[in-house]
């Protein structure tokens, strides 16, 4: 596997000795470097490594964080839930000191993230067999957390199930869901209205015909813990976390490389530049491998390779959009639905939980794109929840009717505006670059198993656990859209 990466770095040959920077829009001129300079530091930083042999992981860490990278055998682009799952797994399947990781986020709190807002939703109730294979997957990785990670580790799984409601409209295609869900191993069933009604009569299901119930690896989790998890282990293999934005490629004309259907020679890149926060300097990376998964920036990212911009196969745009989506809770303190609530979809469009063992519950909306959002100002948010979800809301469960907000928060999400469906694997154009990214709600639930894919692909050659094949940027190219079908 190293040579492997050795061969694609040694083809990929740097332009380190380059005095300027060449961009498709104006960036200001790099001062050179004196060579006398640049051979000392580069002398020195071989050196430094060579002085203090690092004799353990942490060690190894250590060293790793006190030096800005010069190169990187991966160079992943956002360090979310996705970006970090892909991190942890190609260090643990190379073992600390295998292979170089380097995870690039202009805001290493992450505290803006989709993650930092999302209900933490455990489910396997999709249209799409690899979609309900990410989801089985992710299920199995938090029920195995504490024999993995250790018995200190707490990312509060609830498994209280997950029920999904449709109207008349959408009754059709909930069934055939469930006929494939339980192909693929899934507990979930059909329920009556009546059903429904007598499992949990604080439900108003007047108006629905008919529901899914998951009884085996459904409810949810805290998503917070969950990156919190997967990003310190990732750290811990040895990975580099670095606080910088990224800001342009830097690429080279590849005489030697031939690429089908590409008129001329091809334009490859291997050093990314980026900016570290309070300098006025760039800075530059090489790398063998580089992947997208910028969450709802991925496409900005995107274009900064020429993806969307450039003639040919990358006339071609990466479809993420940014959308919003809020979160609210409330405390209900009559008729308190029973402590076996699941997690409740409507097919209106909002979903709900408990939090807690008392009467506060969390619910989620995401408006429609053709709804203007409210902004994040207290009396805007308040405004959306009378008037969009609180009719919804007490509509499906009575006893919510005079509910008071005591909280609410809001954050954007990626959405793939082509099929609403994750975008994983190698571009079709560069050889070297990946894309992981566009997962829309499904992001923190799906990320071990993306994680895991990923790295089998640059590691093994191609998909080893779930095959995601059909996710791939190429049926963009063919216009083949893998539609998540919603439940109406």
């Amino acid at each position: 596997m190293k040579m492997h990466l050795r061969r694609l770095l040694s083809l990929n040959k740097s332009l380190i000795d380059r005095r300027y920077f060449h961009r498709t829009s104006n960036l200001c001129e790099r001062k050179p470097e004196n060579p006398i300079w640049r051979t000392l530091r580069i002398l020195g930083e071989d050196l430094q490594f060579k002085r203090r042999a690092p004799k353990t992981p942490e060690e190894h860490v250590k060293l790793l964080n006190r030096q800005f990278p010069r190169h990187a055998d991966v160079v992943i682009i956002g360090g979310g839930a996705i970006g970090s799952s892909i991190a942890y797994w190609l260090k643990y399947k190379t073992n600390y000191d295998g292979i170089h990781v380097v995870v690039l986020d202009k805001d290493t709190t992450f505290k803006k993230c989709s993650t930092a807002i999302s209900m933490g939703a455990l489910t396997q109730q999709y249209s799409l067999p690899e979609n309900i294979q990410l989801a089985t997957y992710g299920a199995e990785f938090l029920r195995n957390s504490k024999r993995t990670f250790g018995d200190e580790i707490n990312i509060n799984f609830d498994p209280a199930g997950y029920l999904l409601l449709a109207s008349e409209d959408g009754a059709s295609q909930l069934e055939d869901n469930i006929k494939l869900q339980n192909e693929y191993g899934t507990i979930n069933i059909l329920l009556s209205p009546q059903q429904i009604k007598k499992r949990f009569p604080y439900l108003d299901v007047t108006d629905v015909a008919i529901g899914s119930l998951g009884l085996e690896r459904e409810g949810w989790f805290n998503a917070w813990d969950m990156l919190t998890l997967i990003r310190s282990n990732a750290i811990k293999l040895g990975a580099q976390y670095i606080n910088a934005e990224a800001i342009d490629f830097l690429f080279e004309e590849k005489k030697d490389i031939m690429v089908e259907g590409v008129e001329g020679y091809y334009q490859g890149t291997n050093q990314i530049v980026v900016k570290l926060p309070n300098e006025e300097d760039y800075r530059t990376i090489e790398f063998a491998y580089c992947i997208i998964a910028a969450g709802h920036e991925s496409t900005e990212v995107s274009k900064l390779a020429g993806i969307g911009i450039k003639p040919g196969m990358l006339s071609i745009p990466l479809p993420i959009e940014k959308r919003q989506r809020y979160v609210y809770s409330f405390d209900c303190k009559e008729h308190v639905p029973s402590i076996n609530t699941p997690m409740i979809e409507d097919y209106s469009g909002i979903y709900f939980r408990r939090e807690g063992l008392a009467g506060t519950f969390l619910v989620g909306a995401s408006p429609h794109p053709d709804f203007t959002p409210p902004s994040d100002s207290e009396e805007d948010k308040s405004k959306f929840f009378n008037e969009m979800v609180l009719p919804c809301l007490s509509r499906r469960v009575p006893a919510f009717k005079d509910v008071q907000v005591t909280g609410s928060w809001s954050g954007p999400y990626d959405y793939n505006v082509f099929d609403g469906n994750g975008i994983v694997g190698p571009h079709p154009y560069y050889i070297n670059m990946y894309l992981a990214t566009g997962f829309s709600n499904q992001g923190i639930q799906q990320a071990p198993g993306v994680g895991r894919a990923v790295a089998e692909m640059i590691v093994d050659g191609g998909f080893k656990t779930i095959d995601l094949t059909r996710l791939g940027f190429d049926r963009l190219i063919v216009d083949k859209p893998m539609y998540q079908l919603r439940i109406a």
